[in-house]
């Protein structure tokens, strides 16, 4: 079938964020990729990327990047796929704001879903809900997540008030 879902980053320095979108894509069943492509280091693999991923059946990108993050907006600019950009801390970053507002701050035009700073996972399930749309079987596996999510949060009132 393929990959749905592309996950991309600036830097391998990103992996381990990068990698709880990974994490709840692959427990939700989501088929998916993983690689690198710096908007700044390799600005020609990013056009290709972002011009091909859909011919290859992408549905969304989940793109995360430090620093100055153009690359969920670059690719953004260029792919018509919806792209989820996931801001990260790292170790160029002013306390993470300037990748928070490097991704949120798009001009009209070129939308960027945006998650919190570090929220990968949120892009994965984002991404996920994307791909439901067409997919009764996944949409269906979220909702178990969901339920999943409120049975633990019912267990810790019922422990906490114990």
């Amino acid at each position: 079938m393929g990959a749905k879902v592309s996950i991309i980053m600036g830097s391998d320095s990103d992996l381990s964020v990068m990698n709880q979108a990974k994490d709840i894509l692959n427990e939700l069943g989501v088929e998916l990729e993983l690689t690198i492509v710096s908007a700044h280091r390799t600005p020609q693999r990013l056009y290709e990327f972002a011009e091909n991923a859909h011919k290859r059946g992408i549905e969304v990108v989940i793109a995360g990047a430090g620093g100055a993050a153009h690359l969920p907006g670059m690719v953004a600019a260029i792919s018509p796929l919806p792209v989820i950009g996931v801001p990260v801390k790292s170790s160029n970053s002013i306390d993470g704001w300037d990748s928070v507002l490097s991704i949120l701050q798009m001009p009209g035009g070129v939308p960027v879903a945006t998650v919190a700073l570090d929220g990968a996972k949120n892009a994965g399930i984002l991404a996920a809900q994307i791909v439901s749309v067409q997919n009764p079987e996944l949409r269906e596996r979220i909702i178990a997540y969901k339920q999943k999510l409120t049975a633990q949060v019912e267990e810790k009132i019922a422990k906490l008030e114990a």
